[in-house]
């Protein structure tokens, strides 16, 4: 699935072929559009579309190049549509000194009021700024404060620039220009972006992808931007479908993000297993804290699986090269169960990863390792502090302050079990990550960075 959140089809380039627009839109996957407002007539159009298709929302606004032809009574007929119930935002509003097709004072007049309706109404902002952010986002913080429910569409900033709208709660929106070959600067703009706050959109009928240079956009054309983020961001164009489609209903409300919790999902060609949400551990910067959700995919269980149903969820998977056991939780705490699955994909002859804290040892008061050995080809096991003291304060392990050592056991005598051994640790702030190198340099195993707030 895939959703174009920023459109214009009510513009005249669309009029004599609507339908098949929307049809090549369907087939190429997209499910959700939103047609966005440029100014009354405009937010009108967009309304009345929105209406006829229900795979169509609207978002009602006026352009910042239309800031010297705005009426008072066109804000009292704006707040109107804005409480209709297929207007899922008010945008596009903000600030264009790139043109400057009106005074920037008259910009900024009619930005702030608009603002003060996306107060009124309690629906998301989609933002339009060019060349003009340092004054958009100063607007912005003095009228809605610190945090911010919206996008910044059509993104074309720097790395500090999009740094200042993620501070503020906003999701950023990149279109077709992330495939022109002169775009480095913003490919490279794109890469510090978390993937779980980047919108998928087209701006159609205007920038039409690499492919597509020189005609008329459409939501069909989505396609191309998927295969470029998917490089960019080391994801398949599934991973990219699914998180931005994710992101798209989160921000947006449209229609509903997945209920039940997964037992097996796909991130890039790996199966990750999710066989318990609990866990031995208790990390300030835990995921589990903030949402259900890791690259789209809900991960919040309504009972632990049985094995049936765990085998069932991995047939049912699309083609992998390696399953790890990683979810919401810590995977030995189901030992008999892990060792089962684990027989059953080494049948198979499939590459098995295992993440764990590395506390199997001492939930059972025994070695676990002897019985990994022929199942479990990697063991990745989280440290997250590189002192007693740092892994009680940032782990609050359940074993209290000596599991640091007995975790440091535990890899140390893996390596006689498990072909790879690695440490990983999350780049938290303040958390140094050549301590954990000299840790792995020291017990003759492998480390690997986990990237903070980027998880799967």
């Amino acid at each position: 699935m895939l959703i174009d959140s920023h459109a214009h089809l009510d513009f005249p380039e669309f009029d004599k072929d609507l339908e098949d627009v929307l049809l090549r839109a369907r087939d190429a996957g997209v499910k959700y559009i939103i047609n966005i407002g440029t100014d009354l007539k405009a937010s009108q159009r967009v309304v009345a579309l929105a209406e006829k298709y229900d795979h169509l929302f609207a978002a009602v606004g006026i352009h910042p190049h239309e800031a010297t032809n705005v009426k008072e009574s066109d804000y009292v007929e704006l707040e109107k549509l804005a409480n209709h119930p297929k207007v899922i935002g008010i945008g596009e509003i903000g600030l264009d000194y790139y043109k400057d097709r009106s005074p920037r004072e008259n910009q900024k007049d009619i930005f702030i009021r608009q603002l003060h309706l996306v107060r009124d109404v309690n629906k998301p902002v989609i933002i339009h700024s060019r060349e003009a952010h340092k004054d958009c986002l100063e607007i912005i913080r003095k009228e809605m404060g610190s945090k911010v429910t919206g996008v910044a569409h059509c993104f074309s900033g720097s790395i500090e620039d999009a740094r200042q709208y993620l501070n503020l709660g906003f999701y950023i929106s990149i279109g077709g220009p992330i495939t022109y070959p002169n775009a480095a600067k913003l490919r490279n703009t794109a890469k510090t972006i978390p993937i779980e706050r980047l919108l998928l959109e087209t701006d159609c009928p205007f920038l039409a992808p690499q492919q597509r240079r020189g005609l008329r956009n459409e939501p069909s054309y989505l396609v191309y931007c998927v295969e470029e983020f998917a490089g960019i961001y080391g994801l398949s164009t599934n991973d990219i479908a699914r998180i931005t489609s994710h992101n798209a209903i989160q921000l947006f409300g449209l229609g509903k993000p997945a209920e039940k919790g997964k037992i097996a999902y796909n991130i890039r060609d790996a199966l990750y297993l999710n066989i318990t949400n609990r866990c031995t551990s208790d990390c300030v910067f835990c995921v589990t804290k903030i949402t259900d959700y890791v690259k789209g995919h809900n991960l919040r269980l309504a009972h632990e699986p049985t094995l049936e149903e765990i085998i069932k969820a991995i047939e049912e998977s699309v083609k992998y090269k390696e399953v790890v056991f990683c979810g919401y939780g810590e995977p030995t705490l189901r030992l008999d169960v892990l060792k089962e699955i684990a027989s059953y994909l080494k049948g198979k002859n499939i590459k098995v990863r295992l993440n764990t804290n590395g506390h199997g040892n001492l939930i059972y008061n025994r070695s676990i390792l002897p019985e990994l050995k022929g199942l479990i080809d990697v063991v990745s096991v989280s440290l997250n502090g590189a002192t007693a003291e740092e892994y009680f304060k940032t782990c609050h392990p359940k074993f209290g302050k000596t599991t640091f050592d007995k975790v440091l056991e535990f890899i140390k005598e893996a390596k006689q079990y498990i072909p790879k051994v690695e440490i990983t640790s999350v780049t938290y702030p303040d958390n140094a990550i050549d301590k954990y190198e000299e840790i792995a340099r020291q017990l003759g195993v492998d480390f690997r960075a986990r990237i903070y707030n980027e998880v799967g």
